[in-house]
């Protein structure tokens, strides 16, 4: 349900034809972090030229303390 509903609002917002992929990660996002995020998200294709998503998504998972099982993140 989550991911129905927020693909409607995405189209409905900001891109008509977005997709989730075929795997994906949802994080929450405080107020006070929403210009931060934004600015991310709007150069992230830059930022990824430097670090892999792998990489990155590790370093969050560590960084926040959220325990993992790599064998489960890769597909």
């Amino acid at each position: 349900m989550i991911k129905a509903n927020s693909s409607g609002w995405i189209r409905e917002k900001w891109c008509s034809d977005f997709a989730w992929q075929s795997g994906y990660g949802v994080f929450t996002v405080s107020e006070s972090n929403v210009n931060a995020v934004t600015k991310y998200i709007a150069t992230q294709e830059e930022h990824h030229k430097k670090h892999t998503f792998q990489e990155e998504l590790l370093a969050f998972l560590k960084k926040n303390n959220v325990e993992y099982d790599e064998k489960y993140l890769w597909g």
